[in-house]
């Protein structure tokens, strides 16, 4: 049977077919740009074994529990967040666990946790198409899912795996986002296209997909990733734009 969220209006994951495509980042900027946009915003990092978004959001230590005995989530740049990462004892230690654990602290994370009236609640997929996403689309009511990529082959193909598990559950697919699409040298504004060119865009057309936007490959993404201090914060700025193209597609797909 699947569940709503207490306090929660939508549900949208953020997915990617494998590791390293940025899709934690891409999540943390487009909560962001969502809360710019006069919502009320979530993020909820469920990649147990890697999580990236307490570094990302630049916060730290243990949530408080409630009256009801449920987790708090710790705030930082207007969203609420929740994480395993704010529950291990040291962010360093590795966590090794099967998959009866591992579906225990997920359900911990989905239903143990105090949403304040959120318009829109983003999670953060840990990569591929694995227990943790087969578990959370069986247990929730979820609205949407976004696929982030690069244009590379070998991406591409773990794409069309990650599209046809979201099939299988029932889960619409609202866009796909290319990331890292193109470096622009700082220096002589060369362009150059690491990954390949528009295969992502090629991709989105071939299988119906929206293409949401694409995200060049940026030092200053990057470094301020790093820091915690991520780039759409600059609501303004030519990097943060198409995290606010982006938010704005998908709000309406979401009709928020």
């Amino acid at each position: 049977m699947k569940h709503s969220l207490p306090n929660v209006r939508k549900i949208l994951l953020v997915s990617s077919g494998k590791g390293g495509v940025g899709k934690s980042t891409v999540s943390t900027n487009l909560a962001i740009a969502l809360r710019n946009s006069d919502l009320n915003v979530g993020l909820l990092d469920a990649d147990i074994f890697g999580p990236s978004i307490p570094k990302l959001m630049n916060l730290k230590g243990e949530p408080r529990i409630s009256d009801t005995g449920k987790l708090i989530p710790m705030r930082n740049y207007g969203i609420q967040t929740m994480s395993m990462g704010y529950l291990i004892p040291n962010e360093n230690s590795p966590i090794v666990w099967r998959g009866l654990i591992l579906q225990k602290a997920l359900q911990q994370l989905l239903f143990d946790v105090q949403w304040d009236n959120l318009d829109v609640l983003v999670i953060d997929l840990p990569p591929g198409t694995g227990d943790v996403q087969l578990t959370l689309s069986q247990l929730l009511k979820v609205d949407g899912a976004v696929i982030v990529s690069t244009s590379q082959d070998l991406a591409l193909l773990d794409v069309k795996k990650g599209i046809s598990m979201f099939q299988k559950v029932d889960i619409p697919i609202l866009g796909l986002v290319e990331n890292m699409s193109v470096f622009i040298c700082p220096n002589c504004n060369h362009q150059e296209h690491l990954f390949g060119k528009e295969g992502a865009l090629l991709e989105a057309e071939k299988l119906d997909i929206t293409h949401l936007t694409s995200v060049p490959l940026n030092r200053e993404i990057c470094k301020r990733s790093d820091e915690g201090f991520p780039i759409a914060l600059d609501k303004g700025s030519k990097m943060a734009a198409p995290y606010y193209e982006m938010a704005k597609k998908l709000k309406n797909s979401l009709e928020l």
